[in-house]
């Protein structure tokens, strides 16, 4: 695809759900975008996640701008369907989209735009720079002692499936977020012979609905409340609509549910999960300490000897490299600005997609493709 130096688009660095949004946004008002995607296709992150996966917010609160999901994906959307949206919308919107093209740094040019530095040495400028290319970056595996010398199988969340390579094996699963227990609850109903969870911090777990009332229906309603309101509203609910695990290693946490989403730990959706670790099919165990050989050690003390690790524990944003010579990063690698807002010293560089809100991934980017847009056109009648 011929990106002309005349026509000087806005480019958006990522091709997922925050990239592709914010270019429709951007083309409702007359403001053309290219979209740098560094895979072959949209939705590359989507695409690479275990097959079992559905969004855990609802098919109408998860929509982008301009186009609906269709009714026939159901309420709780798949990733197969998902990622089926998102090429649509690509092409329901005519959006540009130059893929196989990998930003590595941007970089300010003297008269104040931006130089994008991409594989195959190519040098791209632009007025106006969007970073979604997503919260869910760069796997990562802690470095436990040991690790690398670990004689099973060790892999990160990222590249698990399915179950069928795990029928009859004993394997541990590492990390108790919703990508963690979803992985321990596919392992349990596909065949493993036994699956233990590690837990450093227990979750709070939350219905995914109650009475066909979504989780997320209330994450948006109370989003604005005082913290230890939600937090207070939170624990009573818990208690009458979700069973103590407590005897199966798996007490209710000591801080409030909104406490820990503000520090980042979404609430564990429960999708079949507590049913699992009640019936004994899932074993909370202490978290990992380090390994030796064939086995793990736990910190509690106590020693396993799993067939297999996986690795649920998250991602990083990977956007050092990228702009983080620019000042624009906190010390926890997280953009400073983000959605309509930029700093004095990087206008017109915008990010979107950092944040894993409590009211919903999708629904965020949508109103923040909107909101970008807006600042943008703003800035380009100034």
């Amino acid at each position: 695809m011929h990106m002309s130096d005349d026509s000087r688009p806005v480019h958006i660095i990522g091709g997922g759900p925050g990239g592709l949004a914010t270019a429709a946004a951007l083309k409702e008002r007359g403001i053309r975008s290219v979209v740098l995607e560094r895979s072959g296709s949209v939705g590359a992150s989507w695409r690479g996640h275990y097959d079992r996966l559905r969004l855990h917010t609802t098919r109408r609160r998860s929509t982008l701008p301009g186009m609906p999901i269709p009714r026939s994906y159901g309420r709780w959307v798949r990733r197969d369907d998902l990622v089926r949206y998102l090429e649509e919308y690509a092409l329901h919107h005519r959006l540009e989209i130059a893929a196989g093209v990998e930003v590595d740094r941007v970089d300010r040019a003297d008269d104040g735009s931006w130089i994008l530095r991409a594989n195959g040495g190519r040098e791209l400028a632009a007025p106006v720079v969007v970073v979604a290319t997503g919260h869910n970056h760069t796997p990562r595996v802690p470095d436990w002692p040991g690790r690398d010398s670990f004689e099973g199988e060790l892999l990160h969340a990222r590249s698990y499936r399915d179950a069928r390579p795990y029928e009859g094996r004993d394997v541990l699963v590492v990390g108790t977020g919703n990508t963690g227990t979803e992985i321990a609850l596919d392992l349990a109903e596909g065949g493993a012979a036994r699956v233990r969870l590690a837990v450093r911090t227990p979750p709070h777990i939350v219905r995914r609905s109650t009475l066909g009332w979504p989780a997320q229906a209330t994450g948006i309603a109370v989003r604005r409340l005082p913290v230890r309101v939600v937090d207070s509203m939170a624990r009573g609910l818990a208690k009458v609509s979700l069973p103590d695990l407590s005897s199966h290693g798996l007490p209710r946490p000591d801080a409030g549910l909104y406490t820990r989403v503000r520090q980042g730990a979404i609430p564990v959706q429960d999708t079949g999960f507590v049913k699992a670790v009640r019936r004994g099919r899932i074993e909370p165990v202490a978290a990992v300490e380090s390994f030796d050989g064939a086995r793990v050690t736990l910190a509690d003390g106590s020693t396993i000897a799993p067939d297999a690790v996986i690795a649920a524990t998250g991602y990083r944003r990977g956007l050092e490299e990228m702009v983080g010579h620019l000042g624009v990063l906190d010390e926890r690698g997280l953009p400073r600005a983000r959605g309509p807002r930029t700093l004095p010293t990087a206008a017109g560089l915008y990010f979107t997609g950092y944040t894993n809100p409590i009211s919903g991934m999708l629904r965020e980017l949508a109103i923040d493709a909107r909101k970008i847009a807006r600042a943008v056109a703003r800035t380009t009648t100034e």
